[in-house]
């Protein structure tokens, strides 16, 4: 701290010892100043100028160091000065001190709360920047609110000390004039508690829904300003209550919620019901996971105590359960479902006509326009394909077309090429590595699964290596080229797919993958590309453009989850910021209940705890922070480290392999972020996720009896290892004496 600092501190400190050592307070006291009303009058009567500076100067200094009593100061400024007069010196001396108060906090206190809390402050930061005035307009109308507490935290903030000063200003006037005039009526106040009187009563219950008053006059504004050029094109009654676009996770919750409140509410899905989780991702990743595993275990059966043997299947019989899978569970996600629970569901494509219609192009080539109240945007995401040069010829699949081309082969690709080493990346090229495919796995990034901490990448990386893919960190992908082979190769093998009955369209087409590392070129041959370098939102197609809805890489919304237009929402991989089918069906939540009910009350997203998974073996979960994260934001945590290795359970499951990493306040239980490695990951975060969202500590896992023998245990041990390291030594050591004079 800055000498500037230390000074300022001690005057202020000084200041304060000052008024409780000199019992100042008590010339802040209403007896004190009926007591003295009639001399100050006098005082008044006589020199008016010079008592109004002496009241306006201590009003400043009271508020500035924050002493108790500007209520009692106030109401003298009514009795000395009159209404207007007093209500002029109090409403300048009152902002003034308050803003020096605002800006004593900010150079003293600032830059230590932000080094502590600098995530927190961040997030406030953003929200005073954009609704701060508003917001502290809202503060100083509410008289119950600590005048001297709203300065302190403010000054903590990025608001600026101009900005503050204005508002105040305007914002305490209202109040300020209650007070004066209550001042005004010191003669007949025994007590505080006399200024509630009928009048003042009144005046103190309009203060406190001016707020909202003001709020709603605001937000009505700013509609009107929103939907000017569509004023004509609102209906007067509307066809539905709510459509939805969209039937993913995201479309499919809200759907199902504004069904159960008996709200009319219609799903457009223009292609398969269940979106990209259902078909192409989730489910059939995982059903594709099981099956590699299995393999794997086959194969080193010894670990076991079974023969090692080598897994012989059929590719396209293994193709063919992931579909029979997917086609179990779509009977969850059907038209029939839905449609039977009083959604009306259409099939086809929607597009915004504008805000309150929705054009519908079924499927049957008709055409459908119906209006709605309010309409949730749940359009999903597809993968993200790179523009290399050559790509759109090599005949490359995604983690959306795999399932159809590969489930056409007879074999596991051979040469099978994975570009990206994120999640999904990882998951797909450890399961066709497991399963025979020779896999050579691309990553431009330094290090796969690069949001995770540097031992989880390098655990991963490991893993993967060890399954036998040629895991190719730092490598940037230039271009793919054809494969340059001779006419005879090509007969060849025309011959060879002839006789062992492949079709045409199963025929490998191959090419070559070039890329830079370490600044020189190299070439990787490859049967199928498999393009699995992330997700991008669906922006287009649907009236976005039209509407002037504003994007950026996600559909733009605020904390609501309202669109540039009140009544459209957007939920789900097209609103991100996470891309999860359990953080769709969360988001779904609040935009279908805001989209219904958001007049009379809305809820804020909440994104606090948001739990996630990668399904590689061993497992990758997280919730909250991890190391990395904390150390980009500046946040001081506690790491504790419990290793798999050493659980009962994992190693009668010959999965010994793994951690529990848990990080909390430093010197306390709270638990600020969790990262399991090992089996079963997914499932053993759950404890976790619970005791963030409800604000339990380690101590209440610790305390939480745990069935043996299971792998459950390692977050209860995991909590053993934060209580060891808390042990109050000096106690125990006192204890131990005491036990030494039990024996005699």
């Amino acid at each position: 701290m800055s000498f500037r600092k230390i000074f300022l501190l001690a005057v202020v400190a000084l200041g304060i010892a000052a008024f409780f050592f000199l019992d100042l307070g008590r010339f802040l006291s209403l007896d004190y100043l009926k007591q003295s009303q009639t001399r100050f009058e006098a005082l008044y009567a006589a020199e008016p100028l010079k008592v109004s500076l002496a009241y306006f100067a201590l009003y400043v200094v009271a508020t500035a160091l924050s002493f108790p009593g500007a209520a009692i100061i106030t109401l003298a400024g009514g009795a000395i000065f009159g209404l207007w007069w007093g209500t002029l010196l109090v409403s300048f001396a009152s902002s003034l001190g308050a803003t020096l108060a605002f800006l004593v906090s900010r150079f003293v206190l600032r830059d230590s709360i932000e080094a502590k809390f600098g995530s927190r402050l961040a997030e406030i930061n953003r929200g005073i920047e954009k609704d701060g005035a508003f917001y502290l307009f809202t503060l100083r109308l509410i008289p119950v609110v600590p005048f001297f507490v709203i300065n302190l935290v403010m000054g903590l903030t990025k608001m600026k000390a101009i900005t503050f000063y204005w508002v105040s200003q305007i914002g305490m006037l209202a109040g300020t004039l209650v007070y004066v005039n209550a001042g005004t009526q010191l003669a007949q106040i025994d007590s505080l508690q006399g200024i509630l009187s009928p009048a003042l009563l009144g005046s103190f219950v309009l203060l406190g829904v001016f707020p909202l008053i003001a709020k709603w006059i605001v937000e009505q504004v700013q509609k009107r300003k929103v939907y000017a050029r569509w004023a004509s094109a609102k209906p007067k009654r509307f066809d539905r209550n709510l459509i939805v676009i969209g039937a993913g996770a995201g479309g499919l919750v809200s759907a199902y919620i504004a069904a159960v409140v008996k709200a009319k509410v219609t799903l457009v899905e223009a292609h398969k019901m269940g979106g990209d989780c259902l078909n192409y991702g989730c489910v059939p990743s995982k059903a594709l996971i099981k099956s590699a595993k299995l393999a794997h275990q086959m194969r080193h059966g010894e670990t076991y105590g079974l023969h090692s043997t080598p897994p012989t299947f059929s590719f396209k019989a293994v193709m063919q359960r992931i579909q029979d899978i997917v086609r179990a569970i779509e009977p969850h996600d059907s038209v029939e479902r839905y449609t039977g629970l009083g959604v009306e569901v259409l099939q086809g494509h929607a597009k915004l006509v504008n805000p309150w219609t929705v054009e519908i192009r079924l499927n049957d080539g008709s055409t459908q326009t119906l209006t709605t109240r309010s309409v949730v945007i749940a359009a999903g995401a597809r993968p993200f394909v790179p523009p290399l040069p050559g790509l759109e010829d090599s005949g490359y699949v995604t983690s959306d077309t795999m399932w159809e081309k590969f489930g056409a082969l007879d074999e596991v690709p051979k040469r099978l090429v994975v570009l990206g080493g994120g999640p999904i990346g990882c998951e797909l090229a450890q399961s066709f590595a497991r399963l025979g495919s020779q896999v050579t796995q691309v990553e431009m990034a330094p290090r796969v699964m690069a949001r995770e901490d540097e031992e989880v990448s390098e655990l991963a990386r490991q893993a993967l290596l060890k399954d036998g893919v040629d895991v190719r960190t730092g490598h940037k992908a230039l271009r793919v080229e054809k494969n340059s082979v001779r006419p005879e190769r090509v007969l060849r093998q025309a011959q060879d797919d002839w006789e062992d009955g492949a079709s045409t369209s199963s025929a490998r087409t191959g090419g070559v993958l070039v890329v830079e590392h370490a600044g020189a070129e190299q070439r990787i041959e490859f049967d199928e590309l498999l393009c699995a370098v992330g997700r991008s939102a669906r922006l287009t197609g649907y009236g976005l453009e039209e509407l002037g809805i504003p994007t950026n890489k996600t559909v733009e919304t605020n904390e609501y989850l309202q669109t540039l237009y009140p009544n459209i929402y957007a939920a789900g991989d097209v609103a991100g910021p996470y891309q999860f089918t359990h953080v769709a069906a969360h988001q779904a939540w609040y935009a279908a209940v805001n989209a219904l009910f958001g007049d009379f009350k809305k809820f804020k997203a909440d994104y606090r705890v948001i739990p996630w998974a990668t399904f590689i073996d061993p497992e990758v979960a997280r919730v909250g922070l991890n190391e990395q994260e904390a150390k980009e934001q500046g946040i001081a945590v506690e790491v504790t480290r419990y290793g798999i290795d050493d659980l009962d359970r994992a190693i009668a499951d010959s999965e010994a392999h793994g951690f529990v990493k848990v990080l909390t306040v430093p010197g306390k239980d709270t638990i600020l972020g969790v990262t399991i490695v090992g089996t079963h990951a997914g499932d053993l975060l759950a404890e976790y996720v619970l005791a963030m969202k409800h604000g339990l500590g380690l101590n209440k896992i610790l305390g939480t009896i745990h069935t043996y023998p299971t792998l459950a245990e390692a977050n209860k041990y995991a909590a053993g290892e934060w209580k060891r390291a808390h042990a109050p030594q000096r106690l125990l050591a006192w204890v131990g004496k005491f036990h030494d004079w039990r024996r005699g």
